[in-house]
């Protein structure tokens, strides 16, 4: 099945809270989630976000109870920031990403694949975060951010996956600015994007769609 690449707007938008919950209702639908995060970036001891993809990953997908974090990270660095920068001297080679992906594809049934920060995060001086969608041949997911100022940031985003001519779709995490969303932010949605949806309420639905495909 295609792999999904979660993506966002931004760093601390929602990716993990995201795949967190697709590994769940993936698992419902009977499939065997496998998660990779490529890259993860303010490492200090353990990559916190691969810890917790795997654990909960592990939880519905037995053929991963024998993997550590590590083994579904490809890099790790300790300064918290863009992989570019991050890495200082050392290289990220392109081509081990695509043979840690290629060998973990081969434990279950659908690859989550989730990437850091956003779109145009940049990961080597020849590629962004946006390039690694193609690299591994996936389908797209956008977390927006529900702040004030997200609808500028989401129809950027949205337009970078266009030009790309990516295939995507987009859903809000609503969990910023929850009291003001619906007055600042919501009705631009509505009026423009009426098929919108949100983490909490659309995960299941777009589980259910995309296993169709």
């Amino acid at each position: 099945m295609k792999p999904i690449f979660i993506t966002a707007t931004n760093t601390d938008v929602g990716k993990t809270h995201t795949t967190l919950q697709l590994i769940e209702e993936f698992s419902k639908l009977g499939l065997k989630p496998v998660v990779y995060k490529p890259i993860e970036t303010g490492v200090e001891n353990t990559p916190n976000d691969a810890k917790e993809l795997l654990k909960k990953a592990q939880s519905v997908n037995a053929n991963l109870d024998s993997l550590t974090p590590y083994d579904i990270t490809s890099y790790t660095f300790t300064l918290p920031a863009s992989p570019y920068v991050a890495k200082g001297k050392k290289e990220i080679d392109i081509s081990k990403l695509k043979s840690d992906f290629e060998k973990l594809s081969l434990l279950g049934d659908i690859v989550l694949i989730e990437g850091a920060g956003g779109l145009m995060v940049p990961v080597t001086k020849e590629l962004k975060m946006i390039d690694l969608i193609s690299l591994f041949d996936a389908h797209a997911l956008l977390v927006t951010s529900s702040h004030l100022g997200s609808i500028n940031d989401t129809l950027l985003s949205i337009e970078a996956l266009q030009n790309r001519q990516l295939s995507f779709d987009w859903c809000v995490n609503v969990f910023r600015d929850i009291e003001s969303f619906g007055s600042t932010t919501k009705p631009y949605y509505d009026e423009e994007f009426p098929s919108w949806w949100s983490v909490e309420n659309g995960l299941s639905a777009f589980a259910k769609e995309y296993i169709k495909k």
